[in-house]
């Protein structure tokens, strides 16, 4: 029998802090796009608590998506495949996980905490130039919203790579 590999693609981000709502705006975007129906793409903005829960719900690749300040030049994209071994997600684990903003380690810690634990995780990261977090700020910068398309198109080619069929045993049904 033949199975196709479950696949999240889970934008994070806040819409009103300007570049931070890259990964809601490539989510967005991509859902547009014919994808193999065991792709799963969803804008979670700042809803760590529901991002944690999708992430329990065995899917063989997380992609998650979000502005990631590395100090490159606005714009750049990163590639990134956290280590997610019980050491660094224990790292400040004392932390209370916060509803109204997102973080993804937060939200990993929340999922081993449940049990839990993705298979393999990838951040698709966008170096920003404009972070607002006072007065807000809709809408990306020219540099963040010129990556989006790029960005779509590696998420494309990682969901190609990983959505390939996979023969299953008749136990594994």
């Amino acid at each position: 029998m033949l199975r196709m590999k479950r696949v999240l693609v889970a934008g994070i981000g806040n819409i009103f802090f300007g570049d931070d709502a890259f990964g809601c705006e490539v989510a967005a975007e991509l859902a547009k796009r014919a994808l193999p129906d065991s792709v799963t793409v969803r804008d979670f903005g700042i809803r760590s608590y529901d991002l944690a829960y999708a992430m329990m719900d065995d899917y063989d690749v997380i992609i998650l998506i979000d502005a990631s300040p590395r100090g490159d030049v606005p714009g750049t994209l990163y590639l990134i495949e956290p280590e997610i071994g019980k050491n660094k997600l224990d790292e400040g684990a004392a932390e209370i996980v916060n509803a109204h903003s997102m973080s993804p380690v937060r939200a990993l810690q929340m999922v081993r905490s449940l049990g839990s634990q993705p298979k393999k995780l990838y951040v698709v990261g966008c170096e920003p130039s404009v972070l607002e977090n006072e007065d807000g700020h809709i809408g990306l910068s020219e540099r963040v919203s010129a990556a989006v398309e790029p960005a779509m198109n590696m998420i494309q080619k990682l969901i190609d790579d990983f959505s390939q069929t996979e023969t299953v045993g008749p136990e594994e049904k």
